[in-house]
């Protein structure tokens, strides 16, 4: 996605949530890689963290038609939260608040996040149930897939990104550099923790459209990246609490 393509996507999302929440939009943040560019071909990384001052089932209602709309142009659907759910969550959230925190851009309103102390006491929890439970998900999705092999390529490009961004918050954990290109952070984790890489670095590059799946095996490429994945929750779990 190239940064003309990505900033109209971004003003129809803007104009969309202008027209559904009026004066109760209070902020609109694009966070994480996306505000930094790095997103690749027809792979998504536009996350953006919507705040309402006043969020029930009637803002839900609102909500249907733009977050379908967002969603079927391949972006994760926006955070959807209150201003004062965001004041009393970072405890929760740490992930999320953390990639705020260090790369975001304001499409709207003010920045509700603007000096909050980010709890870490769940931090590492959190990093590690997130690994264990997309690891889960990505298995349950794979045994629907495993004999169609580019439906298998494309379930694993479209989550490599978000194993590359629980890498990162794992180098956090670990008191490591966290880089945040993709390609720097597995490298990094292949340094600090031991994880091959190899099989994300194959992903990254299929991302990027700098390799191609001909002739490439699917199911050996799940294999050995099911054991990366594995391999960096075990490191998780080994950090200090």
């Amino acid at each position: 996605m190239d940064d003309l393509v990505m900033e109209k996507a971004l003003n129809q999302l803007l104009e969309k949530l202008r027209g559904a929440y009026g004066k109760n939009l209070k902020s609109v943040i694009l966070y994480g890689s996306g505000a930094t560019g790095e997103t690749h071909g027809s792979f998504s990384d536009l996350n953006v963290l919507t705040v309402l001052e006043r969020l029930g089932v009637k803002e839900l209602e609102a909500s249907e038609a733009v977050f379908q709309w967002w969603r079927e142009k391949g972006n994760p659907a926006p955070l959807l939260m209150s201003v004062e759910e965001v004041r009393g969550s970072t405890d929760c959230f740490p992930i999320e608040f953390h990639d705020i925190a260090e790369r975001k851009k304001i499409l709207h309103g003010e920045d509700v996040t603007a000096g909050l102390a980010i709890d870490d006491a769940f931090y590492r929890a959190q990093v590690e149930h997130e690994l264990r439970a997309k690891l889960l998900r990505l298995r349950q999705k794979a045994a629907g897939v495993l004999k169609n092999k580019e439906l298998l390529l494309r379930l694993m490009c479209d989550s490599v990104s978000t194993f590359c961004v629980l890498g990162r918050h794992a180098l956090r954990l670990a008191g490591q550099p966290a880089p945040w290109g993709k390609r720097a952070i597995v490298e990094q984790m292949r340094a600090s923790f031991g994880v091959g890489g190899q099989a994300l670095d194959m992903l990254i590059s299929l991302r990027e459209g700098t390799a191609r799946a001909r002739g490439m095996d699917p199911g050996a490429l799940f294999a050995q990246y099911l054991g990366e994945i594995a391999a960096l929750a075990e490191a998780v779990d080994r950090l200090e609490r």
